[in-house]
């Protein structure tokens, strides 16, 4: 069956809620040059070290990332790694309020020690008894107090004590009630537990576990997803690490969805994503086919980047245009550039910006923008309106429209985002993005480029560029216009 993924998705009326267990992913990172005297293992170097969200905490983070509305319900303790995750979801501007305090039990915090892209060894900190029933009893009245806000609910298992058997059983009996679909990233063998989930999403060895099918191949994988469809009732998106995803359910063939990821850096947290995006696809009204392509494309993304990782609504749409062969920029909002520009630098990548007319694009603007990305690790290009143009250049320009004029620069390697602007300089756009690197060409003067000051102020560099000479958009303007007139007939 052939399937082909969204041109257009949104996620502005997706509302997921949470439930799950939340813990803490600390990476610890650094080199190994020699083996221990004391035993023969590895010494490390620590150079850095990141702490991120992890398991539902990660999930959410996604969520926050793909700019849905979004609230968590989930368990920390009372101790540094718990009042840790809580300060972390506030940072994301998610309520905490929906977090139980568990006084007796410590927060998941899981240590990976990692060299190069490399992972050495990983410490887990964690309490995975049963709860109690009194805090059965609190995440109960969490769920029912804040499931009516909600148009999808997302489980994130990790088998860490959140989700009981009273706890799973009364979310999806709910969920059902009230035709809320609700999402299952399981980790339990027995997949019937899930059972009246609207679909779960176990890889292929928890799917095996279950039915006792080695999920090998095709035959075997729908052998194996028809008896857990007729255990749960629940459609079967099956992740397949590098062959991709597969959605089975019941009285349909089978969707295979194959694996878009060229370089695999980092796997940890990549079936988060992936449960974010399925879960954020359904809860926005699209087809489950629709929602299972989106997140196989964003898993695809994801695993490039080292640690616990998110994707962000336009690196999504990115994945989404390299697996269907359209242009690998993107055209966005102001708004939307400086939620990217800040995701970006949050991950230390060097964000660098420049602006143009690029009404008619030749060879110095194409070496103007290669040079440009070559001085930083993704590329903003702030472009002119059209009125804009009108003012600068004279009524007569733009050529282009502005559309078309940003399709053009979207279509260039070398560029990231393209931003319009409508102002004469880009120094709002430039004050709102905060770019790390800001390049020009180099018939400029530090001191006349707009936008420097506020850059070296954030701690940003400015970078002058040298042109190629003889090449301007109006010579050929004016080149064109005198080939066009007609010849004088005296």
């Amino acid at each position: 069956m052939s399937t082909s993924l969204p041109q257009r998705f949104s996620f502005d009326d997706a509302r997921v809620l949470v439930i799950g267990d939340v813990m803490l992913d600390k990476f610890r990172y650094g080199t190994v040059t020699r083996i221990s005297p004391e035993a023969p293992v590895p010494v490390m170097h620590v150079a850095s070290e990141r702490t991120m969200l992890g398991g539902a905490g990660n999930v959410l983070a996604n969520l926050v990332a793909l700019q849905c509305e979004c609230g968590l319900i989930a368990m920390i303790g009372a101790d540094d790694a718990g009042r840790h995750c809580r300060q972390m979801i506030e940072a994301l501007d998610v309520d905490p309020e929906l977090l139980v305090i568990a006084p007796a039990r410590v927060t998941t915090l899981k240590t990976r020690l990692v060299s190069g892209s490399q992972q050495l060894l990983r410490c887990d900190e964690e309490d995975a008894t049963p709860i109690d029933a009194a805090i059965e009893e609190q995440l109960i009245a969490r769920f029912e107090d804040a499931l009516g806000d909600y148009t999808a609910v997302a489980i994130s298992d990790y088998a860490k004590g959140v989700l009981s058997d009273r706890v799973l059983r009364h979310v999806i009996d709910r969920c059902r009630e009230t035709n809320v679909p609700v999402i299952v990233d399981p980790k339990r063998r027995d997949l019937a537990v899930y059972a009246g989930a609207t679909a779960i999403k176990p890889n292929r060895s928890e799917l095996a576990a279950f039915t006792g099918t080695p999920c090998s191949d095709g035959p075997s994988r729908r052998a194996a997803a028809d008896r857990a469809m007729e255990a749960t009732g629940a459609a079967i998106l099956l992740t397949l690490s590098e062959d991709g995803m597969a959605l089975f359910r019941p009285g349909s063939a089978m969707q295979h969805f194959h694996a878009t990821a060229t370089e695999v850096y980092d796997v940890s947290g990549a079936g988060d994503t992936a449960l974010a995006i399925f879960s954020a696809g359904i809860a926005a009204g699209m087809a489950m086919e629709e929602s299972a392509m989106l997140a196989n494309a964003g898993a695809g993304a994801v695993v490039r980047k080292l640690g616990t990782a998110t994707l962000s609504r336009i690196e999504l749409a990115e994945a989404v245009a390299a697996v269907d062969g359209r242009q690998t920029g993107a055209i966005c909002s102001r708004a939307e550039a400086a939620r990217q520009v800040a995701h970006w630098k949050q991950e230390g990548l060097r964000v660098g910006f420049t602006n143009g007319c690029f009404d008619i694009v030749h060879a110095g603007h194409i070496e103007i923008l290669r040079q440009a990305r070559a001085r930083c690790d993704r590329l903003v290009v702030g472009l002119n309106s059209d009125a804009s143009v009108s003012r600068l250049k004279g009524p007569e320009r733009p050529i282009q429209p502005e559309s078309s004029r940003a399709q053009v620069l979207a279509a260039i390697d070398a560029v990231d985002l393209v931003v319009v602007f409508d102002e004469d300089t880009p120094l709002d756009l430039i004050t709102a993005l905060l770019p790390t690197e800001l390049i020009k060409g180099a018939d400029y003067t530090e001191d006349k480029v707009v936008g420097a000051r506020e850059v070296k102020a954030a701690g940003g560099r400015v970078h002058l560029i040298d042109l190629v000479p003889g090449l301007s958009t109006t010579r050929a303007v004016e080149r064109i216009r005198r080939r066009a007139e007609p010849a004088d007939q005296s």
